[in-house]
C-alpha cells in the first residue's frame, strides 16, 4: 500500500528572511492557516514579532478610529486593516490600513477574483515602532514606486508622524496648516491633528476631522462618489 504524503507536508515553511517570488511567498503562506502576517517586501519576506500594546496596538486602533469616521461620511470609499495587497511581482505587504476610493469610482486599486487589493490603494498607513527600518526605506521605496497616493508612517516610539504625498514620482513631506492639522490632497476632509494624536487625544482628534467633513471641498468629493457608492 502507497501512503499519500499530504500536501502540506510537502510545501516549506514560510521563513523571515526568505527571499521568495510573489508565486512561492502565496503558495508558503496559503499552507500555514495559523501564520497572521507575513509580508514580502522587494522580494524578502517579513514575519513581525508580536505586538506590544502601546506601542502598536493602541495607536492603530486611534488610526483605525480616525479612518472609520471618514469612511462613514464618505461614499464611494473603503478602509481596509491589515489587508494582503497585491502590489508587484515582489511586493506582497499586509498594511496596518488602507484607504481607498472604489474601484467603480475611479480608484487605483482593483479587488481580485480571490479577494485580494491588487495595485496601489489611495492611502497606505503604517505603525512603526520596531519596524522603522523598512517602513521609512524598502516599503517606502515599494509604495512610491508602485503609485500609492499617499503614505502616513507613524512612528511611535519617536513621537512623530509622517505624511508623504506623490509628486510627479517622488514623495513629499506634507506640511501642516497653521492650525497644526495636515489635509489629505487625496481625500478631501481627510484631516489630521497630529499633536492631538500624539498626545493620545482622540477627542479633539475627531473634532478636527469632523470639521473636515464639513468643508465645502469633502461635499463637492461625496457628490462625485455618490452615485458609485
Amino acid at each position: 500500500m502507497v501512503k499519500t504524503i499530504p500536501q502540506h507536508w510537502t510545501i516549506p515553511l514560510l521563513e523571515n528572511g526568505d527571499k521568495l517570488s510573489l508565486y512561492e511567498f502565496e503558495r508558503r503562506y496559503n499552507a500555514m492557516p495559523n501564520l497572521k502576517k507575513a509580508e514580502l517586501i522587494e522580494g524578502i519576506v517579513y514575519m513581525p514579532a508580536a505586538l506590544r500594546f502601546r506601542s502598536h496596538g493602541q495607536p492603530h486602533g486611534w488610526i483605525i478610529g480616525w479612518l472609520v469616521s471618514y469612511e462613514a461620511a464618505t461614499p464611494g470609499v473603503a478602509l481596509g486593516v491589515e489587508p494582503t495587497v497585491r502590489l508587484d511581482l515582489d511586493n506582497e505587504p499586509q498594511p496596518d490600513a488602507v484607504l481607498l476610493i472604489k474601484p467603480k469610482a475611479g480608484g487605483q486599486a482593483r479587488l481580485s477574483e480571490d479577494d485580494y487589493i491588487e495595485g496601489a490603494p489611495e492611502l497606505i498607513v503604517e505603525i512603526a515602532a520596531s519596524s522603522v527600518a523598512i517602513d521609512l526605506h524598502a516599503k517606502k521605496q515599494a509604495y512610491r514606486r508602485n503609485g500609492v497616493k499617499e503614505y502616513i508612517v507613524w512612528q511611535v516610539l519617536d513621537q512623530k508622524l509622517t505624511w508623504f504625498y506623490l509628486e510627479q514620482g517622488e514623495y513629499l513631506e506634507l506640511a501642516t496648516d497653521s492650525n497644526g492639522i495636515l489635509r489629505s490632497q487625496v481625500f478631501p476632509g481627510l484631516w489630521l491633528g497630529v499633536a492631538e494624536l500624539l498626545a493620545g487625544n482622540m477627542q479633539s482628534v475627531l473634532t478636527v476631522l469632523q470639521t473636515g467633513l464639513q468643508s465645502p471641498e469633502h461635499a463637492a468629493f461625496v457628490q462625485i462618489l455618490e452615485p458609485f457608492a
